[in-house]
């Protein structure tokens, strides 16, 4: 624990600054599509730094790092699913994605599949994935807090509760993007400027490591048992959850057009790359210098408690300050990214019907943060990266098998798709329950269920598409006037038809070809 009023103040800085954002979105946000979208109005350039901000989250900041300090290779695994899980929604999903002119995912279930069913069990699951990702946001900035000046776990948690509450509610999409943004580099600069001086002073301290080092099963990757299992599984898990994640999805919905959201997703790979080489080298020296964290189990503090094990005085505590503010900018970014995605949802599904649609919204938002930290309460202390890990297990069973077949394949049916959900979603949930609940299964079956995707996703995939080939006969009628509508690039003259995210079961009119643009896409 460190205990430095700097750190204090440094938290304080962010939570006002972001709040200062979040109120002038007052002033620019006034439509639906403004607080949903951001009116699809955002750059490539600013809509790369906003994912960046929005995505780097607690398990990023804090997680990644502890994860090195305990688990050694076998953790590298997890900088480079995150961030490879933006290849393949690059190549896979992010046009057509964009193209689909949906608000939310279960706008594209309702969309590609032409069923309110699927529209509806896609919204429990958005918001399943919202609240297990929100949970390890609102518990690392517990931690922080409690690092920094030792306050009760609670006080971080309401505080970015609080502060998510006032920037969402206030400016929604639009409010928020220009807070990721900026959030984002404010983040990289606060690991890096640390970084560079505890480096500097490691060389001149001759630049030794501790014994600890160089323990054969720290250095050397999959050598405990079933530890080849948990790392592909992991794998499978951050390469294939990433494009299933709302708050991530949500994103490419704003930008202008498909060809936009491919560069932006080029923008993202590039920035995850350079911030994911940081934490690993804040491991290594916690394995250095902090290793009695590995002892106390509380390994989710090594990057704001290295400073003051590596230095001593103002320059510790001034380092530990940035380290906190960064933390905290982490939590409130994802954490609002997420709450403007499930809110989204919400408001749409459950409150639909009513007659402002803005006010709806705003009373989702509130919902999604209270049953947070209600399930905060409930939970056993699960480690950061491991709760972030386990919203990419439901991710890459439910919305990974919809997007990939939904987007390539026209065969797949509502009752095909609709029991894939459930499939996938049921399997992996019920493992999320049991590590939430601190269970541990005998034999095999921890390793089963500790790290899920490796078995969940492909029965999501195989229901999906079993269930479809039976079911045949069900395919949506509209599929082919939708399939051109996804891959058929935006400057070709081809009449897409109308979607509205307002009305969407309103079905859009059979699209025609003009002037030789191609009457179906060759991508089908």
């Amino acid at each position: 624990m460190v205990h430095t009023e700097v750190g204090l103040i440094a938290v304080v800085a962010v939570c006002l600054l972001t709040l200062a954002i979040g109120v002038f979105g007052v002033r620019v946000s006034r439509t639906t599509s403004d607080f949903y979208v951001a009116s699809r109005s955002v750059g490539p350039v600013v809509n790369a730094s906003a994912i960046g901000g929005e995505y780097l989250s607690a398990a990023s900041f804090l997680g990644a790092a502890g994860l090195i300090l305990s688990q050694g290779a076998d953790a590298l695994w997890y900088s480079v699913g995150w961030t490879a899980g933006y290849l393949v929604l690059l190549v896979l999903v992010a046009a057509p994605l964009r193209r689909s002119g949906a608000y939310t995912l279960s706008d594209f279930a309702e969309l590609r599949l032409e069923s309110r069913a699927a529209r509806k069990v896609s919204s429990v699951i958005v918001v399943l994935i919202g609240v297990l990702y929100l949970l390890p946001q609102f518990q690392g900035a517990g931690l922080t807090l409690h690092t920094l000046v030792g306050a009760p776990g609670w006080a971080g948690s309401v505080l970015v509760a609080a502060v998510v509450l006032v920037i969402v509610v206030s400016g929604g999409m639009r409010s928020i993007t220009v807070t990721q943004a900026f959030q984002y580099w404010l983040k990289l600069t606060a690991l890096v400027l640390p970084l560079a001086v505890l480096l500097v002073h490691w060389r001149h301290a001759g630049g030794a490591g501790a014994p600890q080092l160089h323990v054969a099963d720290w250095v050397e990757p999959m050598q405990g048992r079933y530890a080849t299992y948990l790392v592909y599984s992991l794998m499978v898990a951050t390469f294939l959850g990433t494009m299933g994640l709302p708050h991530v999805v949500a994103r490419f919905y704003t930008n202008i057009d498909g060809r936009a959201a491919r560069r932006t997703t080029i923008g993202v790979l590039g920035l995850l790359s350079v911030f994911y080489l940081l934490p690993t080298v804040y491991g290594v020296l916690g394995r250095i210098y902090s290793f009695r964290l590995v002892r106390s189990g509380h390994t989710d503090a090594v990057v704001l408690e290295l400073p003051s094990d590596m230095l001593h005085g103002f320059g510790a505590d001034l380092l530990t300050g940035l380290l906190g503010a960064g933390a905290f900018a982490a939590f409130l970014s994802t954490s609002s990214g997420l709450a403007v995605s499930v809110a989204g949802v919400l408001s749409q599904d459950v409150l639909r019907g009513r007659s402002d649609r803005v006010r709806d919204f705003r009373l989702a938002t509130a919902l999604v943060v209270g049953a947070t930290l209600v399930l905060l309460v409930a939970s056993t202390g699960v480690p950061v990266a491991r709760a972030v890990e386990l919203a990419f297990a439901v991710a890459a069973s439910t919305f990974c098998p919809l997007l990939l077949l939904g987007i390539w394949w026209r065969g797949l049916t509502a009752p095909g798709a609709i029991s894939g959900l459930v499939a996938g979603g049921t399997l992996s949930t019920a493992a999320v329950i049991a590590a939430l609940a601190g269970y541990h299964a005998p034999g095999i079956a921890g390793p089963l269920l500790a790290q899920p995707a490796a078995w969940t996703a492909p029965v999501g995939f195989a229901v999906m598409v079993g269930v479809s080939l039976v079911t045949a006969g069900r395919r949506p009628p509209g599929v082919m006037r939708t399939m051109v509508r996804l891959h058929t690039p935006e400057h070709l003259d081809v009449d897409r038809g109308s979607f509205d995210p307002e009305r969407p079961t309103a079905r859009p009119a059979e699209p025609t070809a003009h002037r030789g643009a191609q009457r179906r896409p060759a991508t089908m």
